[in-house]
């Protein structure tokens, strides 16, 4: 039986600059003439970095026309995004006319696009940016307008002629005809136009890309199907990169499709570590996201000039998976400059400390490094770990230097752990930490707990910090018991403390606050309990949010269907889709488990799932793999004991389209 699964929320003290931010990439001026024909570019200078910049799709589908087109090239000058290093402009499915002209060539439907491509280019020329277009190595596009396989010639004259650098070839209604000869022929129609134009094959990984892409004259290949703005979505595919690092390279970069950042179906924390992770991965940055309506938070992640930095950088080897424990997980890439960059990437529902070293990073032994957070641009000294508290759902990033890092403020991280959540009622402990991993002490201050009103801290909230020696730790645990008044007063909500620490560095006083809730949970009522209209403890999903008595259906929460499994309807359950872990407190108290499980009719045919029920971390119940069609499967297990029920689906082995995963009737009995 595992332990209750516990909460740390920290930071990193301020720190004083050490690196200088990172120069922005190149870009086209004004006053150059893009509309000529370029002479054609030498195979090893055409993407030589991941190639940056902007696409249609993710945010506006088909929704596209000239005007939106003219305004993001404003907006990517404006913001900043520009001049950071996104010059692609790049117009997504949904361009073309129904029908090729006469002459056979495609043409710009007339109502959106009245101007043509050509116009276009020229505009986003002016500003300092490329074009970029998309068509499909099939029949016809994904959404069914025409695309090029058998027109290769005709069509790549026709976007050197309007003066596009970049070709998003897609695989669509592609007849089963081998996709190394279709991708070849359009690589062979570009080159001979003599424009330079990006070539990036959208081939979905079904044939391994990544082994022939650079062969037949890509510049990027899709590693994986297509990404969408949810976190389980995201995470799947970044395990699919796992293993490729070394078919990337300049020229030739693995794709794992384009960034979801301010799309508004993760979190600010969740998209970070998605910007940064990609970033590890050399990843081409193609923001998605409505440029005219970003916030702040999404400005921040897009224009950090220090992550780009990472992703533009070549030092040998992409970045990739170094370690693995549990939900926290490191990811490294060597830079050109002897430097590593790091990201502690963690994956559960909760804040939790995270470390590594410099020589896991593959640096060379030495006195003291200097490490610089990426987030946050503040630099300090350590004498190897790194170390952060990486909130749920995050990444922290690092870029850390050998021999540079004498004479700083040392490396050191104050936390707070607390239960992921409480019982009403009952008290609970928050322990302080306080991390010196530089060469030089923290010395002695305070830390004191605040308690929400009516709570009492056993010994006092107030206590010392002693010095912290260079390489040692300092911790403290408080007991918060709530009086009668309290139990009243937060039953049912969750429960809200805040912590500070006061010490001084080689460079001054610091002083923090950390803010925390713990969720309140309670016992389910007696009797057979309807998990689908009980609140859970926490709940991930690969395709929205998880749903209450209805199908997975739409992204948006108020949406679904009647669940539905090889026509069988159920009013009550769970809809979920692959992957995904639903949590729910039973707190020892319920004695069985009972639910009909299978993928929903409302899913296409490629639905291929499996089931398991988790008590307090080991496996009571699962099924094999279930497809979409079969009837529900019965899932009984006992669960006399067990404090925590976790209800987790996972993808039947075929990539997790289609997983529309139903937990139709599921119920405890308690």
């Amino acid at each position: 039986m595992r332990s209750v699964a516990t909460l740390t929320v920290a930071l990193l003290l301020p720190l004083v600059s050490l690196a200088g931010t990172a120069t922005a990439a190149p870009t086209q001026t004004a006053s150059q003439t893009p509309s000529q024909t370029p002479t054609a570019a030498a195979p090893s200078t055409l993407a030589a970095t991941p190639p940056m910049g902007w696409n249609s799709w993710n945010r506006f589908g088909c929704h596209i026309d000239e005007n939106l087109i003219r305004q993001t090239a404003d907006n990517l000058v404006s913001t900043g995004m520009r001049d950071a290093g996104y010059t692609y402009v790049n117009i997504d499915d949904c361009w073309m006319a129904p029908a090729r002209d006469a002459a056979g060539k495609l043409q710009a439907d007339p109502t959106r696009f009245p101007g043509g491509i050509k116009a276009l280019a020229d505009y986003v020329h002016g500003r300092g940016l490329k074009l970029g277009i998309y068509s499909s190595a099939g029949t016809a596009t994904c959404q069914g307008l025409p695309a090029s396989l058998d027109h290769e010639q005709a069509d790549a004259q026709s976007f050197a002629d309007w003066g596009v650098d970049y070709l998003k070839y897609d695989n669509c209604n592609n007849l089963g005809r081998p996709a190394q000869p279709r991708y070849q022929a359009m690589s062979d129609a570009l080159r001979a136009t003599g424009r330079p134009i990006v070539l990036s094959l959208c081939e979905w990984g079904e044939n391994k890309p990544w082994e022939w892409g650079k062969q037949v004259g890509g510049n990027l290949w899709r590693t994986t199907g297509d990404i969408w703005d949810a976190w389980g979505r995201m995470t799947d595919i970044l395990d699919q990169q796992v293993g490729l690092e070394k078919f990337s390279g300049p020229g030739a970069w693995n794709d794992p499709d384009m960034l979801e950042v301010g799309n508004g179906g993760m979190t600010d924390s969740e998209y970070r570590a998605h910007f940064a992770l990609w970033s590890l991965l050399n990843a081409p940055l193609i923001a998605g996201n409505d440029l005219a309506s970003m916030d702040y938070a999404t400005k921040r992640i897009l224009l950090n000039r220090d992550v780009i930095a990472v992703d533009q950088d070549w030092g040998g080897v992409q970045g990739h998976r170094i370690a693995r424990t549990g939900n926290i997980e490191v990811w490294a890439k060597s830079m050109s400059d002897g430097s590593a960059a790091v990201a502690l990437f963690n994956r559960g529902d909760t804040t939790a400390l995270a470390s590594t070293d410099a020589h896991a990073l593959g640096l060379p032994a030495t006195r003291d490094y200097a490490v610089r957070d990426l987030w946050t641009h503040e630099d300090a000294e350590t004498s190897g770990a790194v170390r952060a508290s990486v909130p749920a759902h995050s990444a922290s990033v690092f870029r850390v230097w050998p021999n540079k890092g004498h004479g700083q403020t040392p490396l050191s991280t104050f936390s707070l752990q607390v239960p992921e959540f409480t019982e009403v009622g009952k008290p609970f402990t928050i322990t302080g930490q306080l991390y010196d991993d530089g060469s030089t002490p923290l010395r002695g201050g305070q830390a004191q707990l605040q308690a929400p009103d009516g709570w009492v801290v056993d010994g006092g909230p107030v206590v010392t910090v002693p010095r912290v020696a260079a390489g040692q730790n300092w911790s403290h645990t408080w007991t918060l018991r709530p009086s009668a008044a309290a139990f009243a007063a937060n039953s049912g909500n969750d429960v809200s403390v805040s912590a500070s620490a006061s010490f001084r560095t080689i460079t001054g006083q610091q002083a923090r606050q950390l803010d925390t809730k713990i969720v309140a949970v309670t016992l389910p009522p007696r009797g057979d309990v309807l998990l689908g209209d009980q609140p859970w403890i926490s709940a991930t999903n690969g395709w929205g949010p998880v749903k209450r008595n209805s199908s997975n259906g739409e992204l948006d929460p108020g949406t679904g269907h009647t669940i539905s499994i090889a026509g069988v309807k159920h009013e009550k359950g769970l809809g979920t889709h692959a992957f995904s872990s639903v949590r729910f407190y039973l707190g020892g108290t319920c004695t069985q488990f009972h639910a009909e499980v299978g993928v929903d009719d409302e899913a296409g045919p490629q639905g291929s799932v499996d089931f398991h029920v988790l008590g307090d971390g080991t496996e009571l119940a699962g099924t094999g793999v279930v497809k979409s069609g079969q009837a529900a499967t019965v899932l009984d297990a006992p669960t006399t004991g067990v404090r925590v029920l976790e209800l987790r689906v996972n993808d039947g082995g075929n990539g997790n389209r289609d997983d529309h995963a139903d937990w139709a009737d599921v119920s405890v009995h308690c």
